[in-house]
């Protein structure tokens, strides 16, 4: 696993940097903001630093050996924590030290509780992870600064944190399977005495894995790219679609065009069109496939058509099927993408229906909308383990186009860790 950090005046500059050096197969870790130095920095901006992991051809190879032995993600996370942790040990025993040296007062936290302990280092995840991720130069400490608990004892908290840990996941709403799972493949990877730390950093960089990161709107090499929008109704479609829209046309400065095939509800499309009306780019509404090809010739010179598709319910086998026939009209014709929009208010079980529905129709990457609605981010991992689809987008508010953003994976993991949002 190659661990690497990138600095650019913006993320993505950082992030083009990284890809450039280490190829396509990066998964980002962490992202901040570094302050200049020297006599002018405060006249200059920030710049943006990213952190990157990328698993090596050689790791990837005794992966695919091992399958049988152990599963892929257990794999993966225990090459990484054989890389990782002798760096996180240094570094939490640095962190140790300085503390102790700072502050003689120390016996006075032997009053807290584990809990309170372990809650603490939870609300602390991204300080931790950074920390975690310095060169191994930079941590090294004296061996004398050494955990005086015993071994039994560290076990005793090791256990209590993975128990406090399954419950933050679970009170976050993920689906009980997954957060045993997650948490079960990091005890059985973790030997006696293993720092909290050292398991909470390998069960952070598991998750960012399972979520990967944003899979975004990229543009066609030859012709529009057509991207439709599909799922159930009052998840915000037309309010996401517009607010997309708008970024590729006034902030990008694309050529977009806007198409509803929703027929049947007249409020969504004039709401479309008073979107199209303000960007000032071109609006239709299609009732039928050829209008659909015809609409699809007319813009071919554009850079993105954008179709707002009718919301119905997942069972109605009859409006399903309409629908993809028109997702499918511009096959062979245009490069598509499909996007499956659904809230993250939205139960579960009922997500699974949801998605199981659209997944007849055709393959789609996800965008959650409404997360100003809720305090659980649960469902973000549940309907990714459970459908494989890649993330986008998520919105978070009714405002365009502002309340929109890429699927941020650190912050969400933080997020499902008991971290602050």
């Amino acid at each position: 696993m190659i661990i690497k950090k990138f600095q650019g005046k913006t993320e993505d500059e950082a992030v083009a940097a990284a890809k450039k050096e280490l190829g396509q197969g990066i998964v980002v870790m962490n992202v901040r903001a570094v302050k200049r130095r020297g006599f002018l920095s405060v006249f200059r901006p920030n710049i943006t630093e990213v952190t990157v992991a990328l698993e090596e051809e050689a790791e990837r190879k005794d992966k695919d050996k091992a399958k049988e032995a152990v599963s892929p993600d257990a794999r993966s996370i225990t090459e990484a924590l054989g890389k990782i942790a002798p760096i996180v040990e240094k570094a939490e025993r640095e962190k140790e030290l300085s503390e102790t040296a700072g502050n003689q007062s120390v016996s006075e936290s032997a009053s807290v509780s584990k809990s309170d302990k372990i809650e603490k280092k939870l609300d602390s995840l991204q300080t931790l992870i950074e920390q975690n991720i310095k060169p191994a130069e930079e941590t090294e400490s004296d061996d004398h600064d050494k955990d005086k608990e015993s071994e039994s004892d560290k076990g005793e908290e090791l256990e209590t944190f993975f128990k406090l840990l399954k419950e933050t996941l679970i009170d976050n709403e993920v689906n009980p399977d997954y957060a045993s799972q997650i948490v079960d493949e990091t005890r059985e990877i973790s030997k006696a005495g293993t720092p909290i730390d050292v398991a909470l950093a390998s069960i952070y960089q598991k998750m960012i894995l399972k979520f990967g990161k944003a899979s975004v709107i990229e543009p066609s090499e030859h012709g529009p790219k057509v991207v439709f929008f599909v799922g159930p109704t009052g998840v915000g479609k037309t309010t996401t679609i517009a607010k997309i829209a708008s970024k590729f046309s006034v902030e990008k400065h694309k050529k977009v065009a806007l198409l509803t095939a929703d027929t049947y509800r007249i409020a969504a499309a004039e709401q479309l069109r008073t979107y199209a009306n303000i960007l000032e780019v071109p609006f239709r509404i299609i009732y039928t496939i050829e209008e659909m090809e015809s609409a699809l010739k007319d813009f071919m010179s554009f850079d993105y058509v954008f179709v707002d598709t009718a919301g119905h319910s997942h069972q109605n086998r009859e409006q399903k099927n309409v629908m993809g026939n028109f997702v499918h009209s511009v096959d062979g014709t245009a490069e598509k993408e499909v996007f499956l929009v659904v809230s993250a208010t939205t139960k579960y079980r009922d997500l699974k229906g949801i998605a199981d529905a659209y997944s007849e129709i055709t393959q789609y990457k996800l965008i959650f909308t409404k997360l100003d609605e809720t305090t659980a981010l649960g469902n973000l991992l549940n309907l990714k383990l459970y459908t494989g689809a890649d993330l986008s987008y998520i919105t978070c508010g009714q405002n365009v186009p502002d309340d929109i953003e890429d699927f941020n994976a650190q912050r969400t993991v933080k997020n499902l860790l008991g971290g602050k949002r």
